[in-house]
């Protein structure tokens, strides 16, 4: 078994935490990762309404009793989502476990602690997690260049990103973006981190409630097949690379608007891929470990698989390179 702060903290055996994912993150998935003995998020604003997210708390309890949080990502958006409205139905829900991405949390932190919430932040550059642990947050997940969704603007990968951030910042810190093995645990904790963050990985288990031929994409592209849009506007995003998502960089080129290009990288079109298995109807997010991924186990197989696979790699290969 690994032991880090970040495990004892949040009452978790592993340190593995399944990351909230647009239209992915739901009951059968994070109550598989949090039967496994990882740290499983629901994500909230993929439930329409507060009331949705209400029922779906419930669900995922029914299906388990171990720890798993809700993810919230607090951006601006055309419609406005009421925030606080998701929070109180995590607050009444008796969640304990909160992810935060997107804007600063601080607002929301008060009612959140004052409940008993411990908040993870998730981070693309060290300037924001220091942001985020002056705000009191509790832990960080820090979010490199190689992640699904988006990385930031500052295109810094995790070999420099996260060492970088574990020289100044004291709370724990999980590694995210790129993590799909038990190599990738290792390194994580050899740079400064508390555990891993994985999305993508996740995506390609028996239980990620998406189509199977999404699931089978995954596990025959390699780490080439992703493809960033919206660089030009500093929004960007990264993306399996099908025929939209190299639309959307063609008519950046062209110097079409957001308001041109933003009909066809519709959220709701990807929801359309995972339910139905059409490729070519949307975007979809997908990070470059897409490039590790050769099978579709369940949660269980796959978090055991990579803590015994660590747990070997640290007790023999490593600890036989250092010379007596």
């Amino acid at each position: 078994m690994i032991k880090t702060r970040f495990t004892e903290m949040f009452g978790i055996k592993h340190p593995i935490v399944q990351g909230g994912m647009q239209w992915v993150g739901r009951a059968e998935l994070t109550s598989a990762v949090a039967n496994a003995g990882a740290l499983g998020f629901l994500t909230g604003l993929t439930q329409p309404t507060p009331e949705d997210l209400r029922k779906e708390i419930k669900r995922c309890r029914e299906m388990t009793d171990k720890p798993f949080g809700v993810n919230l990502t607090i951006l601006p958006t055309l419609v406005p989502r009421p925030y606080g409205e998701y929070i109180d139905a995590i607050v009444d829900s008796g969640i304990k476990i909160v992810e935060t991405a997107g804007n600063n949390p601080k607002p929301f932190l008060p009612k959140m602690q004052g409940a008993g919430i411990k908040v993870i932040h998730k981070c693309t550059s060290v300037r924001h997690g220091i942001s985020a642990e002056k705000a009191g947050v509790d832990a960080i997940s820090m979010d490199g260049f190689e992640c699904a969704g988006h990385p930031g603007e500052d295109d810094v990968p995790n070999l420099v990103l996260l060492p970088a951030a574990a020289n100044v910042i004291k709370i724990p810190m999980i590694a995210s973006g790129g993590f799909a093995d038990a190599r990738g645990l290792v390194a994580a904790l050899a740079l400064g981190c508390e555990g891993v963050n994985m999305g993508t990985r996740f995506m390609a288990t028996k239980e990620a409630p998406i189509h199977d031929k999404v699931k089978q994409t995954l596990v025959d592209s390699d780490e080439r097949s992703t493809a960033l849009i919206l660089r030009t506007m500093r929004n960007t995003s990264r993306v399996f690379g099908n025929s939209v998502a190299k639309k959307a960089i063609e008519m950046e080129h062209e110097g079409k608007t957001i308001q041109e290009i933003g009909p066809i990288v519709a959220g709701a079109k990807g929801r359309v891929v995972y339910e139905t298995g059409d490729m070519e109807h949307g975007i979809w997010s997908a990070g470059t470990c897409i490039g590790l991924i050769n099978d579709i186990p369940t949660c269980r197989e796959l978090v055991e698989r990579i803590v015994s696979e660590a747990e070997a790699m640290i007790r023999g290969r490593l600890a036989k390179a250092i010379a007596a």
